[in-house]
């Protein structure tokens, strides 16, 4: 494979065309010649649950490294909500220990914000400060404004980011999709809006107030889209994501079925069209796939008694790109940028030597018992899609090939 047969994009000038043509040159790689076989920067996921230590049933470092691989990632963020919790320099030990001998990727994790993420005493966030990427208690909301003000003003003085899941409990009331019209149709509970926004209101105001750095997770509301777009505006030091399933399915997707089921739930069409519109606009700083893997027996329970959450690493690219770019809503320099550059460069992740090869026109039906993964609900489950990770380069290895 010779490097002037490909296209490469690097949005952020990091100089892979030089690496790729040595790295090839060096392992003596060929493959057909085509105009849609492109060379792209390593992805960059901040939003991924491993589940090791505690849950390794679900996930392992090794076996979600891989999956990222496949899906041509080469750097990930670690969720907290594992057992122990990694609240303290011993507890984040045990994890950046596994990390260092099962990762076939940058695994880097994150602290949490608070004590077993009980949300009621804030985490050693000094000690762990270290070896935590930012503070996180995702999986779950900081209920107190008070305490969410000390995090912000600790991370603040440790310059690092707080990293928010915003849910407001009150608001719950025990639902499990959205609160629209799916929910109305077929006698489920729904989980409002407000659950979501008004958090993200409360925090937006403590950034302002504490000069904090920070990240929304998975929003999925046309108020957030538009409460954050409001806030950049007026120069708060803030960024969010959103995940490839909130950008191009909503309620109407639904079925009776766990793998439809995560948290936040997927929204109503004027949700859904307002997050492509903060994506198109720069609202949405980046694409994460709050990758987030069960056992099969916890996902076969229907969409009530299911646990929340779905698998994405492995077709995040191709769904955003048969989805986004072949349609024209965005670029693929665009598409990079949201799923390789941005994510760098706020969370402060070096761009290193890592790339990785995509067949543009090679279509492909998503089947989980192929997934690298040791979890397989996927929304995407039986859809079609182009863009196929032909391999993965990191740290001068070859960490995935098809």
């Amino acid at each position: 494979m010779k490097s002037e047969m490909m296209k490469i994009f690097d949005p952020a000038n990091t100089g892979i065309s030089d690496r790729v043509t040595e790295f090839l040159s060096n392992n003596g790689i060929s493959a057909p010649v085509s105009d849609n076989i492109v060379v792209l920067p390593g992805f960059c996921d901040v939003h991924v649950h491993f589940r090791e230590p505690g849950f390794s049933y679900k996930e392992t470092i090794k076996t979600g490294s891989q999956s990222a691989a496949a899906g041509g990632y080469t750097a990930v963020c670690t969720m907290p909500n594992l057992n122990p919790v990694p609240d303290s320099v011993e507890n984040l030990k045990l994890q950046t220990e596994i990390i260092e001998k099962d990762a076939v990727i940058n695994v880097y994790p994150y602290g949490s914000i608070t004590v077993r993420q009980m949300g009621e005493a804030l985490s050693d966030m000094e000690g762990i400060s270290k070896n935590a990427i930012a503070f996180s208690d995702d999986g779950r909301g900081v209920q107190s404004e008070e305490l969410m003000r000390q995090a912000m003003l600790k991370a603040k003085a440790l310059n690092k980011i707080i990293v928010a899941h915003c849910e407001e409990n009150s608001l719950l009331k025990g639902g499990y999709i959205h609160d629209g019209e799916y929910a109305r149709l077929y006698g489920h509970r729904g989980i409002c809006s407000a659950s979501e926004y008004v958090p993200i209101e409360r925090d937006i105001k403590l950034a302002k107030e504490t000069g904090c750095a920070y990240h929304v997770c998975h929003i999925s509301t046309k108020e957030s889209v538009e409460l954050i777009r409001k806030a950049k505006a007026e120069g708060v030091n803030i960024t969010c994501e959103t995940a490839p399933h909130y950008l191009v399915m909503d309620d109407s997707f639904l079925k009776e079925e766990g793998r439809f089921k995560m948290n936040p739930p997927l929204r109503s069409a004027e949700d859904r069209e307002a997050l492509v519109e903060g994506l198109v606009d720069g609202t949405i700083d980046m694409i994460a796939t709050d990758h987030a893997p069960h056992s099969a027996e916890e996902k076969a329970k229907g969409l009530e008694k299911s646990a929340f959450g779905v698998v994405g690493l492995e077709t995040a690219f191709s769904v955003m790109y048969t989805k986004l770019v072949k349609t024209g809503v965005i670029t693929l320099e665009k598409l990079v940028e949201l799923m390789a550059v941005n994510p760098r460069k706020r969370f402060n992740i070096p761009f290193d030597d890592s790339f990785t090869v995509w067949d543009l026109s090679k279509e492909f039906t998503v089947e989980p018992s192929e997934f690298l993964s040791k979890g397989r609900a996927t929304p995407f489950e039986g859809q079609k899609l182009f863009g196929k990770c032909l391999m993965t380069v990191y740290n001068n290895k070859k960490v995935f090939v098809i």
